[in-house]
């Protein structure tokens, strides 16, 4: 990968790689295990240089991991963390104690994170859960005085709505959002309505308005698309597989540039091998013909026909 490979991130000076490698691992240690570190150092040595990590993920341990991977190469990664809006969890199974996004917990939570991953900065800071009972005026304050000192250089959102985010945009200059988006879309809301179908009638609108940068996480929808397990899905899986076989290519680069196809600015998977992160790049190089974009579209249709179908 060269630097012509590299976007801007929404109207940000932040060049990223199109593939943001994430540190959620579902199968290795979220900490500082030979494993994860493999996985990161192999990214690095392929030119991937945008990666993303939460505080809540091994509750600091995916950010030792990261810090550990990047030491002495600072200056060529682009490092997106996230706050929690919950203290770490007291033992196995609980849940954490929910919290508002005070000055205290946005900066001593920073902190740490700056601590863990032996760094000065974070270049995005994002909000990871949405807080309802502290009024916008306040986080954004607290976020651009973050911006100001030098902690983060730019901030946004994950797992906010569209609404949210254009609150906070009448308030400052957000880089972006998060979010879950991918082909499939299994994941409902509270509702029981799909997330992906939410997203695309009002956020992805607004990010083609404003300008946002947006990094759509798990482009093989948490792993579903790997091991499909009704026959609605694995229909959809099978004409995947079906384009990835006249490509040439893999099942997860033609679901991760699918996804960039979209006008999304980059695409945050999971891999948990050298073989993941090497397909996971092809798909950001990867460029659907019309034929197969057709076929997908119509798979991806009759999928979510089904889901409706199943809905109360």
């Amino acid at each position: 990968m060269t630097t012509s490979d590299r976007v801007f991130f929404g109207r940000t000076d932040l060049q990223v790689s199109r593939l943001c490698q994430g540190t959620a691992f579902r199968h290795l240690p979220r900490a500082d295990s030979p494993q994860s570190l493999a996985v990161l150092h192999h990214c690095l040595d392929q030119g991937v240089n945008f990666f993303d990590t939460a505080q809540a993920y091994g509750w600091g341990g995916a950010e030792e991991v990261l810090g550990r991977a990047i030491a002495g190469r600072r200056d060529e990664v682009i490092i997106c963390t996230k706050v929690p809006a919950s203290l770490a969890p007291t033992s196995d199974g609980d849940p954490g104690k929910r919290v508002r996004y005070t000055r205290a917990h946005l900066t001593d939570r920073l902190e740490e994170s700056l601590h863990r991953l032996r760094t000065s900065y974070v270049d995005l800071y994002l909000l990871h859960h949405r807080d309802e009972g502290t009024p916008p005026e306040a986080i954004a304050e607290v976020m651009e005085d973050l911006v100001q000192a030098g902690k983060t250089r730019y901030w946004g959102v994950s797992n906010h709505c569209a609404a949210e985010v254009e609150a906070f945009l009448d308030l400052a200059p957000i880089a972006g959002v998060e979010d879950y988006y991918n082909i499939a879309g299994s994941h409902c809301d509270e509702t029981g309505r799909s997330r992906v179908e939410i997203y695309e009638e009002e956020m992805l609108p607004l990010l083609q308005r404003t300008g946002l940068g947006c990094l759509a996480f798990s482009p093989m929808d948490t792993g579903l698309l790997a091991r499909p397990n009704e026959p609605a899905l694995s229909a959809l899986v099978a004409a995947i597989d079906q384009v990835a076989a006249d490509l040439g290519t893999s099942r997860a680069a033609v679901c991760v540039a699918w996804v960039l196809h979209q006008g999304i600015t980059c695409v945050l998977a999971g891999a948990e091998s050298a073989a993941h992160v090497d397909a996971n790049l092809q798909g950001t190089r990867l460029q659907l013909p019309a034929d197969a974009l057709a076929a997908l579209d119509q798979a991806r249709r009759t999928y979510r026909a089904s889901q409706q179908e199943q809905r109360p």
